[in-house]
């Protein structure tokens, strides 16, 4: 196996094992002040992916099946860096590692992370559960419910075993492609 697949299984792994403290953190970026208007909704949709029924691969799916969420949330809160408004301080030392982890993913993806991006954005304007971005960010108590699911979400997440074997990679490349929008 090449150094650089061998990179990538251990980067993916240690994203795995972190999913639900990275989503925990995300999520209380959408409590109090610091982050501006479109950086919360970069985040909120984002987060709203983890509960989204039809992702782009099923959960369920050895080894893989949660690699998506976690390259969402990259990609969220590379958007939410990038986009327009403040970030305090406090808040961007959030959002800058899991933002710099789109280095890798950008280099695994090559031109489908183009189309993952795209993606992301356009959570912005989905809903999971009932609940849109626009729901969660105007509606106090929707905001907390919604926290408080992220919370649920961190808590009983389990890494699932994820073997370092190529055919991963293959399997996830494939999984792109044939799901990102065109």
């Amino acid at each position: 196996m090449s150094e650089s697949l061998a990179k990538y299984l251990d980067t993916f792994a240690g994203w795995l094992r972190t999913l639900g403290e990275d989503a925990e953190k995300l999520g209380g970026l959408l409590e109090g002040d610091g982050v501006s208007q479109p950086a919360r909704e970069s985040i909120a949709g984002g987060l709203n992916y983890l509960f989204k029924s039809l992702d782009l691969i099923p959960d369920g799916i050895d080894d893989i099946g949660y690699l998506d969420d976690a390259f969402v949330l990259r990609v969220a809160a590379d958007l939410a860096i990038n986009g327009d408004g403040e970030i305090a301080p406090t808040r961007l030392a959030v959002l800058t590692p899991l933002a710099n982890d789109c280095d890798p993913l950008r280099e695994f993806l090559g031109k489908d992370y183009v189309r993952l991006e795209a993606y992301v954005k356009g959570l912005r304007k989905g809903a999971a559960r009932g609940r849109s971005v626009g729901d969660i960010l105007g509606d106090d108590g929707v905001r907390a419910d919604f926290v408080s699911d992220v919370r649920g979400f961190a808590k009983t997440y389990e890494p699932p075993g994820f073997s370092r074997e190529e055919k991963n990679l293959i399997k996830l490349k494939a999984f792109f492609d044939a799901k990102l929008p065109k």
